[in-house]
């Protein structure tokens, strides 16, 4: 029978490093709660029959929020093992918090000391002997990062997980509590396969989930409240915090016997003097939108620009190589043009943007791992609070940035179901990476001495959020006070080489898997709909399925600014999937290597659009539908047909109704400076 090992800690402590490093996994990494919204399984590498389960970042093991639900009961039901307990060496206090909470629930437990490269860092002394003989369970020293110390702790582990060992409760309160937790345990029967102190502590704490499991008589549950509020007016306090008191004095006692700190000043260390600049109240977004300013501006303009050449003769030689093979064959004209123009066509015209797309992924890879994107939750926070939202609604916008499906199951971590609604609705206003290569498409054939067009999108972004939330928060569906909104801020660090190309290949991996297998059926489709009528006879675009259907859809977006029935057409098959647009142009264009600066698709999109409609083509890609696999989830997430319509409904009417202003502010302001022109459509908001 496998055996099971947990992963249990604070956010940001490195406990999904440690999983990866444990199981060979590359589960993704980041600098906010919210990244592990449920638990994740893998196998322990050269220990069979071992299986590491990585659970949600909690601080406490009170049920308040979704991650510390799916925590608790897991620990609760599932008994695993042995429970690997990361700890931030440098972070202490507040995380041996929940250690305390582990030790009370009778649960065989191993301190995974993290992180004890800063902690030599700071000059800091920390005696693991010591504070293993203080808590009564094993403590281990590593650095997870670096895999220093890991061997270790999983030979201790995989030994504690073997062997049957009684540990005493930590003693860790007062006598008047002590006293307390005796009365109530004559009073309230033990419950099977539960720690006796645990279950104890929790009925004083007034545990609603654990009251509900008891099933209490009515007599017996006045008694018990008698005398806890008998408790609580005697030390003047309520009940929880005690208890928590209790643990902290604790931890006092024990780290001042085997921690000698360097006492260094923090608003001195290198990360307060950064954050004293990045994080200012005036100067935090502006910084935060020339950052991505200038990632865009390396990926898209620059440094990315240069890989288009390659791909170039890349997809050159593919389709050449193809064509001969079909010819050899004596393919048909309708295969040959299937094949060459259809798929070749449509999934070269997205692939061609890989190269600029894992530049990408490998920047923001880079932010997100040294700190900064932390940094911007909390920036984001400030703003979003002053129009009803939340800054645990931006964090599943920042993991929405790679895809919408991720960002939109992040939600879960927000408690308010109202606050959550919301934010899975506004999630896809943010740009993905399905919607990169249309912007992209569209800053080179129409804006190539514009750099600010591209990043534009993520402004627009913000900016629809903020004034949904605005709009959204004053309906009874969505009234009331944005949840609190607490989160660590890390340390800024240098990140490993090796998790950054991880995290950029694990994205660019599931675009170039998207181009194999949705993209690739989409683009045979939208081939066969341009080459034939509905009697399925071969004729030329214009009298093909396409233009008819395009013919329907035209006067839809007609006062956007693009009305043929090409645009409208492409445009609706952005709901297959955003990158499916890139491909109905390259076939629409005939051109089986095509690339953002191919110059048969630039002259065709420059034929179909002016500069204004093009804008507004890109907003109206941002703002509307997502993409199906994006719709399921927000079904899922929802829970109800009845609000993902709303949501669809909602998101794809902004995005027509705010096309309005980007169209006329481009025929007004085509010709006027760039900064100007940023200002100008922030009026027209």
């Amino acid at each position: 029978m496998s055996k099971t090992l947990a992963l249990v800690g604070n956010p940001n402590s490195g406990k999904t490093t440690l999983f990866n490093n444990l199981t060979g996994s590359k589960q993704y990494v980041g600098n906010w709660p919210g990244v592990t919204v449920e638990r994740k399984g893998g196998k322990l590498k050269k220990h069979d029959g071992f299986e590491v389960m990585d659970l949600p970042g909690i601080y406490s093991l009170s049920p308040y929020s979704p991650e510390e639900v799916i925590t608790r009961n897991y620990l609760l039901e599932e008994n695993p093992d042995v429970i690997v307990n990361i700890v931030d060496g440098s972070n202490l206090e507040r995380n041996l918090y929940l250690t305390m909470q582990l030790l009370e629930m009778g649960c065989k437990v191993v301190v995974a000391l993290n992180m004890m490269d800063l902690v030599r860092a700071n000059g800091d002394v920390l005696d693991t002997e010591l504070l293993s003989k203080e808590l009564g369970c094993p403590v281990v020293p590593i650095t997870a990062t670096s895999g220093e110390g890991v061997e270790q702790l999983v030979a201790r582990a995989v030994q504690i997980a073997q062997t049957q060992c009684d540990r005493k409760d930590p003693n860790s309160f007062s006598e008047e509590v002590e006293r307390v937790l005796q009365e109530i345990g004559e009073m309230v029967a033990p419950m099977p396969h539960i720690e006796r102190r645990w279950q104890l502590v929790k009925v004083l704490e007034r545990d609603g989930q654990l009251l509900e499991k008891l099933k209490l008589s009515q007599g017996v549950f006045d008694k018990l409240e008698v005398l806890i509020t008998r408790f609580e007016q005697q030390a003047d306090d309520d009940a929880a915090s005690i208890i928590a008191s209790g643990r902290y004095q604790k931890i006092d006692s024990m780290l001042r016997s085997c921690y000698k700190s360097a006492n260094v000043d923090y608003a001195n260390t290198v990360s307060e003097k950064i954050d004293r600049i990045v994080t200012n109240r005036v100067l935090g977004l502006p910084i935060f939108l020339g950052i991505m300013w200038a990632v865009y501006y390396i990926c898209i303009q620059t440094l990315g620009d240069e890989t288009i050449g390659w791909m170039e003769e890349l997809f050159e030689g593919i389709s050449e190589y193809a064509g001969a093979l079909l010819e050899a064959a004596g393919a048909s004209e309708v295969m040959s043009g299937l094949v060459l123009d259809g798929i070749i066509g449509g999934v070269g015209a997205v692939l061609g943007f890989v190269p600029q797309i894992c530049l990408l992924f490998l920047f923001l890879s880079f932010l997100e791992d040294c700190g900064y994107m932390a940094r911007v939750a909390f920036i984001m926070d400030r703003i979003f609070r002053q129009f009803g939202l939340s800054g645990k609604s931006f964090i599943p916008m920042l993991i929405g940035t790679g895809c919408s499906v991720p960002g939109i199951m992040a939600a879960r971590t927000i408690e308010n179901e109202r606050d959550r609604k919301l934010t899975i609705m506004l999630t896809p206003f943010i740009p993905c990476n399905a919607k990169l290569p249309v912007f992209a498409l569209f800053a080179a054939a129409f804006f190539p001495e514009q750099s600010w067009v591209g990043p534009s999108m993520y402004l627009w972004g913000i900016v629809m959020v903020v004034v949904s939330g605005i709009l959204l928060k004053k309906t009874k569906a969505f009234a009331g006070e944005p949840a609190n909104f607490v989160m660590e801020l890390p340390a800024y660090h240098w990140p490993r080489a090796k998790d950054i190309l991880i995290h950029t290949w694990e994205r660019a991996r599931g675009f170039i898997v998207k181009a194999g297998t949705i993209i690739f059926l989409a683009s045979g489709l939208v081939w066969l709909l341009q080459s034939f009528d509905f009697s399925f006879e071969m004729v030329d675009a214009q009298d093909s399925m396409m233009a008819v259907i395009g013919h329907y859809l035209a006067p839809v977006f007609a006062p956007l600014g693009f009305d043929s029935w090409q645009t409208a057409f492409a445009a609706i098959t952005g709901f297959l999937a955003k990158e499916v647009v890139v491909s109905t142009f390259g076939i629409l264009a005939g051109v089986a290597e095509a690339t953002e600066e191919d110059p048969t698709l630039i002259t065709t999109i420059q034929s179909m659009f002016t500069p204004a409609s093009a804008y507004a083509f890109m907003i109206f890609t941002l703002l509307a539908s997502p993409c199906f696999a994006a719709i399921g989830a927000i079904r899922r997430e929802m829970g109800s047909w009845h609000w993902t319509f709303f949501a669809l409904l909602y998101q794809t009417g902004l995005a027509k109704r705010r096309l309005l202003p980007a169209f006329l502010f481009f025929i007004l302001f085509t010709n006027m400076a760039d900064v100007l022109a940023m200002a100008c459509l922030l009026n027209f908001l």
